[in-house]
Parts: structure tokens; sequence; C-alpha cells
């Protein structure tokens, strides 16, 4: 007998996302304190090279960028090889992330130092060191919040390849986090909200989000969360599709909720527009064409998913 859930093919949503690409063999099981050293002594390691919230990339060509370096060519970038973080294996070949101490403006006219948002938008890179990217951003970012312990204040040390963080002092461990924030398209008959923040770009209109709280679970902040920033009220939620999200380091957990009340209170605090849609309008968004200039998020992000998947694919959800 077939479980059900698993009983119909369905479209894995995920997979459609940016950053989501990752193929990196983490070997988890096998991480070992000395495990970044060893990985930086196979001369064939590839290491990803990051500063200030950009990632350095190799121009090969109009449009054709290479994001990985060989230990000897990282060297012209000044890399923190002590504080390397092992990503896995690829390919049965180690992928490292590294922090760069070069000035990021004071680069080889070979190389550029391009921000994460932008290589994802412009497509500069192709789905699996993209997500190697999200992996690597995320952990670095991770280790720079906490080089002091939470417990005791005093410094902790890298462990387990850029998996643990170890205060020698009152010996706690600390391990990377990621944190969970729920992204939502409410849907009401033929209609679905969608609101914009006052950072957004001219034009933009996009699901509601906000963080999974503690003791929190995913359907409860969805439903939480619509509340508080428009009013509707959610009865059932479906969860359809996650996104790594390296800023700094969260998981996108993209769900449909089905709107119990039509009456929108703004929360002007987090919103400064939110209201109904109706399929053919955001059809319109989607094609560029709609009359009064609203679009949704770019492709790539899971917000463009679910909106996309709900106006082309209703009857699949």
């Amino acid at each position: 007998m077939t479980f059900p859930f698993f009983g119909t093919a369905r479209d894995e949503a995920s997979r459609r996302v940016a950053f989501s690409g990752n193929r990196i063999d983490r070997q988890s099981e096998a991480r070992s304190d000395d495990a970044a050293e060893r990985a930086l002594e196979n001369p064939k390691a590839r290491l990803l090279l990051f500063t200030e919230g950009r990632l350095l990339l190799r121009v090969e060509g109009e449009n054709a960028f290479y994001p990985y370096f060989a230990r000897n060519e990282a060297a012209t970038f000044a890399p923190d090889l002590k504080q390397a973080v092992l990503l896995g294996h690829q390919d049965e070949t180690p992928v490292l992330a590294v922090l760069a101490m070069a000035d990021p403006e004071a680069l080889p006219a070979s190389v550029k130092a391009i921000d994460y948002r932008s290589i994802y938008m412009q497509g500069l890179l192709e789905p699996t060191a993209l997500g190697a990217l999200a992996q690597g951003a995320a952990l670095l970012a991770w280790h720079a919040a906490h080089r002091f312990c939470g417990r005791c204040g005093n410094e902790t040390t890298m462990h387990d390849g850029g998996y643990k963080r170890h205060c020698p002092t009152c010996r706690r461990d600390h391990f990377p986090r990621t944190d969970p924030v729920v992204i939502m398209l409410a849907i009401r008959g033929e209609q679905c909200l969608l609101g914009r923040s006052p950072h957004f770009a001219p034009g933009m209109i996009s699901c509601l989000a906000g963080f999974v709280e503690p003791g929190e679970t995913v359907e409860a902040a969805v439903r939480r969360e619509t509340r508080e920033e428009s009013d509707i009220e959610i009865g059932a939620v479906a969860y359809h599709a996650s996104q790594p999200w390296p800023f700094p380091y969260s998981l996108m957990i993209g769900c449909y909720g089905e709107a119990e009340s039509d009456t929108i209170t703004i929360d002007e605090n987090e919103l400064e527009e939110c209201r109904w849609f109706s399929r053919a309008e955001v059809n319109l968004m989607l094609n560029s064409t709609h009359p009064d200039g609203y679009r949704v998020p770019p492709d790539g992000a899971i917000a463009n998913t679910l909106i996309r998947d709900w106006v082309l694919a209703p009857e699949t959800l």
C-alpha cells in the first residue's frame, strides 16, 4: 500500500527557487576537528572566497563568471585559512568557504566582488554553485556573530571543520543556526493577499512574511503573522516550498493559507500597502503588464514561486 502523501507525482517546488541547487555531499557524520585543515592540503580543493557580504568571482568572458579558486590562487586575496569552513565534497573534491581579507575595491580586473543578491538576480552562477554560496555565506555569517560564548562571554574556537564553536572556558558547544521564516500567500476564492513594505523597489508587491517564534509551529506562525500584518484570519495552512536565504542565515518556509475573513487592517509599522488581488491581476503582474505598474518578486524568489504556482496551476494546490 502506498502512503497517501507520496502516492501522487508532484513537482518539488523547492527545486525551482534560488540558492536551492546545492549538491555538495556534507558528510556531516564524518567531520573531525581538523577536517578543514586536511581538506586544504588536498591540491584539488576548491575555495569560495567571501568578503563583506560579497563573493569573489573570476571573470572568464562576457557574462561568464567562475566562483572557485585553488589554494595557491586564493593567496592573492589574503584568505583567513585558519577560519576556513569545510562545506563538504563535490565530485570527491573538497569545497571550502573562506573569508578573504583583501580590499574588495582593489581587486585585479579579472576578479569581481559581487553581492549575493545581485549574483542570484542576474543569474551569474549555475544552481549548484549558487547553492554552495548560500551554505558558505550562512556559515561564515554565523561564525562572525558567535565569536564569543553566549554563556560566559569568553572567546570561542572553531571545531568540526567549521560546524561547531567551543568555549574552552565553560566548555559549552555552539552549533550553526538557521532562522526559520514563514512566507505565505493567503487565498480567498479567486483572490490572493499581497503587501508592500516601504523598502521594496517601486511597484514591487509580494507575499507576507515573518519569523517563526520559539515554541511556535509553522502553521501558527502563518496565522499569527498574517493576522498581525493585515488582520486577516487564516484557517487551513498548506506547505508548498522552502528556500535557503543567506541574509544572513534563514530558511524561508513557503505556505498557502486559506483566508477566513476579508477586511484588511494594515500594520503600518510593517506595510505601506496590502490588499486583495484577483488571479487575473496577478497574471498581469507575472507578465509585467499590470496597468498600475505592480510587479511580483523576480524569478528565483520563493514569493514568485508561491504566486506563480497559484496563478498558473490552481488545480494542483
